[in-house]
């Protein structure tokens, strides 16, 4: 039963948040997913370490709202709760100045410590949470929060509180893992004295790994867009963890990042020097122009401007950048860089720009609002990571008219669509391989449409500003995610609108579900027929007795046995006409082979009339009866007929047959009988089959007679061979002795061109071998 009255509850966990403290695209994350949630209809907290680097006006609009101590080791430490709520969203900051109160977030000798504090910390507090505020969701993100679903199944599971906590754990970046010496296991974390805990944190013999004591613990997984969630699954991207990343893919998932398009939109940002829209891009022409002039760059409209903002670092595709840039900057394209990172990377930098002054400028520093002008007066932005989980970055580029050149890989792949010269799709520029030239010619490929085709790279940035990364798609699949591990909870009516949309359409595929269900069932059906069709005789056996049944009963009662003989013959020709007419030019030779064994056939078919006639009569006859006897009753008929048959056929040609004749015949019937013998044999379980088929139901019966009486349509070109195979089946079980004594009369050819009726015992039978024989040739 649904919870009608409760909210999904969510603690969001982050070691940054923007706009508090931020140092990469984790913290633009947890400034945005948790407020799409909120306009989503759930109520979410989000904790986030009290650094002392948050600036001081934020710091004053927070209230104390509680403090505990937080068991760490053989440690007790004092946490404090400071809570703030900001754009409808509650914030609460964990507070130690010990850990937290230092310069910088990351990068201190103690981080394994501070760290795992913050994650015991976030467990602990779930008890001290608002009034009403029971935590569905902990989500936790990145190797900084991941030992909190790890403390909290081994120190908290089974108190009343912590049972209906679910845990998602979000990989943002899968190679900062938190790996740090095997000590910290007991003197910090506490559990090393638990066999489970020990064993799933390490990651070699003296080292642990807190990002992978999240894989195992967490009850879900997300990373940051769908192609990165198949890389991490591959040695060359998994960085160590792509084996148990695949044990537990059946619980992981990639959901694409969004962007904040309130705080990025080009029409209402008061950081750039000029605003525009997508209609009207000449504000984009004037950011172009200040920017320029800010930088040091010349100032001229007709050279294209490329930008990075970005950390100097390998991962980001810095030696590619090294590589090509002296190329790109001879041949006539602006680049400006902002960003801190890896010395080397620094100082090259600096290099070009002493090396190209007006064309390269290097700001090697952290300006968010430099950041901001450079994203809305670019022309083009730059790229070429490694690897990218998602990146916000090319997306916002996007957001601002400026065409990203990036490598295809993550969400680079995903969000990024390649120009498309020929039809003029695209909205952006792509290279495949970790490679510096390719990306060199990325780069001219993009400024050669600025320089050469305008409308089209005008086109191209209006494609670019028109996609949607807004966070409530986001937001709406990490509802998806966070309802389906507690269905108990009844989703928002705001939120249940998309489902509802798509309920009706499975209600009316339900319906077309019992209409589909029979088209399955007559699949069999509809395949009986080719099946009848490439065996010939075996599937065709029951109908065209069937068929000759009913015919050959009001014959009886109104002509004589030579009258009937006489008119099956006609029978067979004028349906063997019709047959033909329909067939195609392939089949026409068959149809032309098949009329000399019927002129031959028609002399005997008056021979064998009486037989033909009784035997379907009979079987007609207890066809009507009872629909559950009629295989059995199938069976007897056929022996009966067969047994009649043999003996007035094998008496006809004993008579007739010249005994100097034989053995050319036997000779030929020899050749022909072995592979026919098998067909024959082979065809009976099939002809069984279909009777039991038949026999089942009603409906099944009625389809089966349709698909005989088509069969028939074939049957009637040589009516013997049809309608008579059947107890040719039953003559090879029923009768072998005497078939063993009319072998002698099998030596009467009737015709020297129709061998296969020299076999008088078994005439219908020689007939079919033959018609199989001409097949084969």
């Amino acid at each position: 039963m649904a919870e009608t009255s409760k909210k999904m509850q969510i603690v969001f966990a982050s070691a940054e948040c923007a706009p508090f403290v931020k140092t990469g695209g984790l913290g633009d994350v947890a400034g945005s997913l948790p407020a799409a949630l909120v306009r989503a209809g759930a109520e979410v907290i989000v904790m986030v370490p009290k650094y002392a680097t948050i600036k001081d006006e934020y710091k004053a609009q927070m209230e104390h709202f509680s403090d505990f101590y937080v068991s760490l080791g053989w440690r007790n430490e004092y946490c404090g709760l400071e809570k703030l709520e900001h754009d409808g969203v509650t914030y609460m900051f964990i507070d130690n100045e010990r850990y937290f109160a230092r310069d910088y977030p990351y990068g201190f000798f103690d981080d394994g410590e501070r760290f795992a504090f913050f994650s015991k910390a976030i467990t602990e507090s779930l008890q001290h949470l608002p009034a009403g505020f029971e935590c569905d969701i902990l989500h936790c993100n990145d190797w900084q929060t991941a030992l909190a679903p790890v403390f909290l199944r081994e120190f908290y599971q089974g108190l009343p509180l912590y049972d209906r906590v679910k845990t998602v754990f979000s990989i943002h970046n899968v190679a900062f893992q938190g790996q740090f010496s095997d000590t910290v296991m007991e003197d910090i974390l506490g559990v090393a004295h638990i066999p489970a805990a020990a064993s799933q944190l390490r990651c070699d013999a003296c080292s642990i790994n807190y990002m992978l004591g999240a894989l195992h613990y967490a009850d879900a997984i997300t990373t940051v867009s769908p192609t990165y969630a198949g890389e991490i699954q591959t040695p060359e991207f998994g960085e160590g963890l792509d084996g148990v990343l695949r044990e537990r893919s059946y619980a992981l998932q990639g959901i694409l990042n969004g962007i904040d398009v309130a705080g990025f939109d080009p029409a209402t940002d008061k950081r750039i020097a000029a605003n525009y829209t997508i209609d009207d891009r000449s504000g984009k022409a004037v950011c172009k122009a200040k920017l320029q002039e800010e930088l040091g760059l010349e100032v001229r409209d007709d050279r294209p401007l490329m930008v990075m903002v970005t950390r100097l670092t390998r991962q980001k595709g810095m030696d590619l950048v090294m590589y090509a840039l002296d190329r790109i900057l001879s041949g006539g394209v602006q680049v400006a860089v902002l960003g801190t990172g890896d010395r080397d990377y620094e100082d090259g930098l600096r290099y070009f720009q002493d090396k190209y002054p007006g064309t390269m400028a290097a700001r090697i520093e952290f300006d968010p609002a430099l950041s901001q002008r450079m994203y809305a007066a670019a022309d083009m932005f730059l790229m070429p990571s490694k690897f990218e989980p998602c990146g916000l970055s090319q997306i916002i580029a996007m957001r601002y008219g400026t065409l990203p050149i990036v490598r295809e890989t993550g969400g680079l792949k995903d969000t990024v669509i390649p120009y498309n010269e020929f039809t003029g799709e695209g909205t952006g520029f792509s290279f495949s391989n970790f490679n510096g030239d390719e990306m060199g010619d990325a780069v001219f490929r993009a400024a050669r449409l600025f320089w050469d085709n305008r409308e089209a790279w005008n086109q191209l940035v209006t494609q670019a500003m028109s996609q949607d990364f807004s966070w409530t798609r986001s937001a709406d699949k990490y509802l998806d995610l966070y309802f389906f591990m507690h269905p108990e909870i009844e989703r928002p009516a705001g939120v249940e609108a998309a489902a509802a949309v798509e309920e009706p359409v499975a209600a009316e595929g339900e319906p077309a579900a019992p209409v589909k269900e029979p088209a399955a069932a007559e699949e069999p059906k509809v395949e009986e027929k080719p099946a009848a069709e490439a065996e010939v005789k075996p599937a065709a056996k029951s109908a065209a007795k069937k068929t000759t049944a009913r015919k050959a009963t009001p014959k009886k009662a109104t002509t004589t046995k030579a009258a009937a003989s006489k008119t099956t013959a006609a029978k067979a020709t004028t349906a063997k006409a019709s047959t033909t007419r329909k067939r195609t030019t392939a089949a026409a030779k068959k149809a032309a082979e098949a009329e000399a064994a019927l002129e031959v056939k028609a002399e005997t078919t008056a021979a064998e009339a009486k037989p033909a006639a009784k035997a379907p009569a009979k079987t007609a006859a207890k066809k009507t009866t009872a629909t559950t006897k009629k295989a059995t009753a199938a069976k007897k008929t056929t022996a009966t007929k067969s047994t009649t048959k043999k003996a007035a056929t094998t008496k006809a040609a004993a008579k007739k047959t010249p005994k100097a004749a034989a053995k050319p015949a036997v000779k030929v019937e020899e050749v022909l009988s072995e592979p026919k013998a098998k067909a024959a044999v082979e065809a009976k379980p099939a002809a069984k089959t279909t009777t039991r088929k038949r026999a089942t139901t009603t409906v099944k019966k009625a389809t089966t007679k349709t698909a005989a009486s088509k069969a028939e349509a074939k049957a009637e070109d040589k009516p013997a061979v049809k309608a008579e195979p059947t107890p040719k089946a039953a003559e090879v079980k029923t009768a072998p002795k005497a078939t063993a004594k009319t072998e002698p009369a099998k030596k009467a050819p009737v015709s020297p061109a129709a061998p296969t009726e020299e076999k008088a015992p078994t005439k219908k039978t020689s007939v079919r071998k033959a018609t199989a024989a001409r097949k084969r040739h």
